[in-house]
């Protein structure tokens, strides 16, 4: 997918949901005001930062979907972005990041302590949010969610620089860690819209499976990526000991040499052989099978929304699961 096409592709999404994107924002900037300069200038830096705001979107695109006419998508799409946020802020902490969307991380420019505080700012904010809404599913969901999520990052921290992490094991810190948000995001779209439980549950394996193709679209854009276009730095992932997709194939399929040398690199989380390991992951075909892991798990995605009536929000949702595995950024 062309650079043009991705462009147009957003655009299309944004086009048919701008109206209530721009709620959303307002309703982001209403709630992230506090008496605490500091959480202002913190929280304003993040979110400015922009990004995709898949999650928010999902949450839209769904309850669109199922013609909901109320406002209440308009917090609980907030209530993601700001749970999300958060997450980012404890992670980049976490990973050590300085880049992110082409800038410096909070944590770079403002320090671990303030960016770690911050995020638990933004995560009590997004508890008060929600229990606003008076709905003890929605809450039931989220913190489900923020829970699970807690465990992925916890999971990610104990597969650092172990290069016997196998496809299970990575695949279950996906799940937990990206794809759950993703999963709640659309989950609540269709909740919100008197959907049944068989549509809540459809909605949540489109979120689910969606969130999976992302990630491992990011994993394939780590070392086949360009910095510019990602924004953050290419070979990270190597740097910081993560053994993702492609270096697990690798490890799997590799020859001794190459096997030796990935595992070496994980467990050191050595960057000075990126260009040996890259040429490695892209011969042995490691990039090609995670690629079309990806697209299986889109499809799975398209599959799950099959049954949503025809309408410009579901030909956004199937773009969206196009979009997950062709871009470049």
């Amino acid at each position: 997918m062309s650079a043009a096409t991705q462009n147009a592709t957003q655009n299309n999404i944004a086009h048919t949901i701008a109206a209530d994107m721009d709620a959303v924002n307002t309703v982001i900037r209403q709630k992230l005001h506090s008496e605490v300069s500091l959480v202002n200038q913190i929280a304003e830096y993040i979110i400015s930062a922009g990004g995709k705001r898949i999650r928010p979107v999902l949450v839209l695109l769904v309850a669109n979907a199922y013609s909901y006419k109320g406002t209440a998508h308009h917090e609980l799409a907030a209530v993601v972005e700001f749970i999300h946020t958060a997450t980012l802020l404890h992670d980049d902490v976490v990973d050590e990041s300085s880049l992110r969307r082409g800038r410096a991380t909070a944590n770079a420019l403002f320090g671990n302590a303030a960016s770690v505080l911050v995020g638990d700012f933004l995560y009590s904010r997004a508890f008060q949010m929600m229990v606003g809404l008076n709905n003890m599913r929605v809450m039931q969901i989220l913190s489900d969610a923020t829970n699970v999520i807690a465990e992925g990052e916890v999971l990610q921290l104990l597969n650092m620089h172990d290069p016997d992490v196998n496809q299970e094991r990575y695949l279950q810190v996906i799940r937990s860690k990206t794809a759950k948000l993703f999963e709640a995001a659309a989950e609540l779209g269709a909740l919100i819209s008197g959907c049944n439980d068989t549509q809540i549950e459809a909605a949540g394996e489109y979120g689910r499976s969606l969130g999976t193709a992302f990630q491992l679209i990011d994993d394939v854009l780590d070392y086949a990526g360009d910095a510019n276009e990602i924004g953050k730095n290419v070979g990270d992932d190597l740097r910081e000991g993560k053994p993702t997709l492609p270096l697990i194939y690798l490890m799997e399929n590799g020859t001794p040499e190459q096997r030796e040398l990935v595992r070496s690199c994980i467990e050191q989380g050595d960057e000075q052989h990126f260009d040996t390991i890259l040429a490695a992951i892209t011969t042995s075909g490691a990039l090609d099978y995670t690629r079309q892991q990806a697209v299986t798990a889109a499809e799975r995605a398209a599959a799950a929304i099959a049954d949503l009536p025809d309408s410009v929000y579901k030909e956004s949702l199937l773009q969206l699961a196009h979009f997950s595995v062709h871009r470049t950024h």
